[in-house]
């Protein structure tokens, strides 16, 4: 299939299924399914805890390059099921030896793309990480071998399925906060230290680590404790910084209220005045990721504004430092992550409000919900609320934020096309050499 016919052919379906919120009943339990989890961390770990609640998969293994988060997530899985996974420390060799149903790719950024094509090419169905990808083209391919391989990919965007998110969908969509003209998400930070960041040492990666195939198709720098366990998203190398961690979830709750595909034009400003020049010598390394970002998304009817901030916390802003204002003819809705949701309107009269709830309430996500309809999606065979091209998309557009970031220009994309337009230089950004072994997935 040509790249421009199966885009066509998968947008009608991806925005109608963008425009309505998921409910799962009641699910066969009887019906269970084999799964492997490939990055075991934390937020693997958390993700795998769901699944195994769920009581609709049997675990067959887990993959991970470092042998001690391995040994640690074995250990708490151990306390939910009898289970005895087998251990591996490549993907190819699991997928391979195991076959398994259902793969949970909870590795960094830079692995989402190889991991899932390969795993939906073995057969397996997928539940990956946010975001889907490092560069845009690598999203592209992984929805066009979801798609030839007829595999269900869910995204890990779980605010989706949250409560007061859904009850926040509905008041917009309803007309009830009047026509939307600007959006405005953030993540707001500091902790009373702020300053130029000191390099920690490099250090040779423990015996327990592969450090050369963690690093895998990224570039191969020195292993710090920086970057990990739990640091990678604070290097570019690796992940996208802030907006790539934080604001695909704000941009994606944007192009789902809003029932829109793609922004029209994009430009971004930022950088490091605070923190400092990044540092990348023989003897350490700081962080590389912008300490603040803005980004402003043009689409045909509305204006959509990422903003971090890693410096200069107050008071003011600890009530609720993560969210998402919606700008509207009859007054301003206040979308938050952990606070719920409130609106103040315009005539004045009493503001409406909706608490936040999460069944997940130690990490405060909703990864239960996300995870039965991943399952109810297999099992019915129809498209997941978080499908891979709603990932792509709400990926995609943090992604070209970094782009307009690193030029310093604005950059204008057809979503259609999935192609920037009339600017070779950041056309070349779209994607990014693969170091070693490694190829490119193709398009």
């Amino acid at each position: 299939m040509k790249r421009r016919t199966f885009l066509k052919s998968a947008a009608a379906g991806a925005l109608a299924l963008a425009a309505a919120p998921a409910f799962v009943g009641a699910q066969d339990k009887t019906q269970t399914f084999s799964v492997a989890l490939v990055g075991c961390g934390w937020w693997g770990t958390n993700i795998l805890g769901s699944a195994m609640a769920g009581g609709q998969v049997k675990l067959a293994a887990l993959c991970d390059v470092d042998q001690h988060q391995l040994a640690k997530c074995a250990a708490e899985i151990a306390k939910q099921t009898r289970d005895t996974p087998r251990h591996y420390t490549d993907f190819r060799d699991m997928l391979a030896k195991e076959k398994p149903q259902i793969v949970i790719n909870a590795t960094p950024d830079h692995w989402h793309a190889l991991i899932t094509i390969a795993a939906v090419n073995s057969g397996a169905h997928v539940y990956v990480e946010k975001p889907i990808s490092h560069t845009v083209m690598e999203g592209l391919a992984m929805v066009k071998a979801a798609r030839a391989a007829d595999r269900v990919v869910q995204v890990g965007t779980h605010r989706r399925v949250a409560p007061h998110n859904i009850s926040a969908y509905k008041f917009l969509r309803s007309g009830q906060a009047g026509k939307i003209g600007m959006i405005r998400a953030f993540v707001y930070g500091g902790n009373g230290k702020d300053g130029p960041e000191t390099p920690r040492p490099n250090a040779d990666p423990p015996k327990t680590f592969d450090w050369d195939f963690w690093c895998g198709p990224a570039p191969l720098r020195q292993f710090n404790q920086r970057i990990h366990p739990r640091g990678f998203r604070q290097f570019l190398d690796y992940a996208n910084g802030q907006l790539g961690d934080w604001g695909i979830h704000w941009i994606d709750q944007a192009l789902w209220i809003m029932n829109a595909a793609y922004p029209k034009t994009i430009f971004s400003t930022g950088g490091r005045p605070i923190k400092g020049p990044p540092v990348n010598s023989d003897a350490g390394q700081t962080t590389d990721a912008p300490d603040h970002q803005v980004v402003n998304y043009a689409f045909d009817d509305f204006t959509l504004t990422w903003e971090h901030r890693q410096f200069a916390g107050h008071e003011d802003e600890k009530t609720e430092p993560v969210g998402a204002k919606f700008y509207g003819s009859k007054g301003v809705f206040d979308l938050g992550w952990q606070s719920g949701w409130t609106f103040y309107p315009a005539d004045g009269s009493p503001p409406a409000h909706q608490n936040a709830v999460f069944s997940g309430e130690a990490n405060s996500d909703n990864i239960p919900e996300l995870w039965a309809d991943f399952i109810e999606s297999i099992r019915t065979k129809r498209r997941p609320v978080c499908d891979i091209e709603i990932g792509h998309r709400a990926t995609s557009a943090a992604l070209l934020g970094m782009i307009s970031l690193k030029l310093g220009r604005s950059v204008r994309w057809d979503g259609e096309k999935q192609m920037i337009l009339d600017d070779p230089q950041a056309t070349e950004l779209l994607r990014r050499p693969y170091r070693g072994p490694w190829k490119y997935p193709q398009i």
